[in-house]
């Protein structure tokens, strides 16, 4: 049960946005005039930065290409409404994990823990040091995580964790998930292949490549008081279903002014190169796999975390500049 738990963690965290079911202040109600100076600035500069829902089309064949949310909201429901007919009328759906993929990510999880944790020297609390540690066990204990399994984890998978937002979890725990995994049941029931965009390994290979040292300072940067994470997932929540993720990411990045054991600096540093890793890098790699699916089919729907959509490294930049005609579907 644990490790079907921790798959699941893994492909709901990967994407974006991570919040489902949280109420209270709005991240961005709290910024100061600078702040917002800031957000407006950086969202004005960014490609496709509004929308959800996108057609891509070229030399006859047609791609829908959704951003979707990784954890569950009842809101989920009425969008799925509108990408039903092309889901069930597809001749492949490609998301970031198959069902197929994220068995064999659980059955390698099962057989060898040691992929998720450290089974020797020093645990967290003592890489981490007290202020920080204190913060990580308390985030933990709001997810009903024991203080003794988080302080094992390697700390890549505990920063995926620390991604999934305490009121999300007996969802996600019971199965409950996000417009994906929605996507990708109907398409079953369909009869509608389903293909990954990347081994399942792949986010495997990304983390456990970074030092230790890096790692940390990863975890780190996950660390925000309680209260300021929780107006973060308020924020996220907000943004998604406004369909302005460009305005979602960017306030991911201004929430570093917030982080408690990290200098802004820092945190801007490792937030770069962590979106060069994990969106950048894996959306170049996708093309060519939506390349040749495109050239095997004439209808294919895509379902990826918002956050893969935006900016001049989104898919929908790199698709655009294959030559493919982009429109938004409202």
């Amino acid at each position: 049960m644990f490790f079907r738990s921790a798959a699941t963690v893994i492909f709901t965290a990967l994407g974006f946005p991570a919040a489902a079911l949280c109420v209270g202040d709005n991240y961005l109600n709290q910024l100061s005039v600078e702040q917002h100076a800031r957000l407006d600035a950086a969202v004005a500069e960014i490609p496709f930065s509004q929308g959800l829902i996108w057609d891509a089309h070229k030399d006859g064949h047609d791609v829908k290409i959704v951003g979707t949310m990784h954890i569950y909201d009842p809101r989920l429901d009425a969008l799925y409404a509108k990408l039903s007919d092309d889901v069930v009328n597809a001749d492949l759906i490609l998301v970031e994990a198959s069902p197929e993929d994220q068995a064999a990510l659980q059955q390698l999880m099962s057989t060898d823990p040691g992929q998720l944790f450290l089974t020797e020297g020093p645990t967290l609390p003592e890489l981490l040091g007290d202020e920080s540690w204190e913060l990580l066990s308390t985030a933990a204990a709001d997810r009903n995580i024991p203080s003794f399994m988080i302080a094992k984890m390697q700390p890549w998978y505990a920063s995926i964790v620390l991604a999934i937002p305490s009121c999300a979890m007996d969802d996600m725990i019971a199965g409950k998930l996000g417009l994906d995994h929605m996507i990708m049941g109907a398409a079953t029931e369909a009869n509608i292949p389903i293909q990954s965009l990347e081994d399942f390994q792949t986010m495997f290979s990304i983390f456990q490549s970074e030092p230790l040292e890096e790692q940390l300072d990863i975890l780190r940067m996950s660390l925000m008081m309680p209260d300021v994470q929780q107006q973060v997932f308020v924020g996220m929540l907000d943004r998604y279903f406004a369909e302005d993720i460009g305005t979602l990411w960017q306030m991911s990045r201004i929430a570093m002014d917030d982080l408690p054991d990290m200098d802004t600096e820092t945190a801007t540093q490792l937030f770069d190169e962590t979106q060069e890793a994990m969106l950048d890098d894996r959306n170049r790699n996708w093309i060519p796999v939506i390349t040749q699916a495109a050239a095997e089919n004439d209808n294919i729907v895509i379902a990826a975390g918002a956050a893969h959509l935006i900016g001049e490294n989104g898919i929908l930049s790199l698709l655009q500049n294959e030559g493919w005609t982009i429109t938004r579907d409202d």
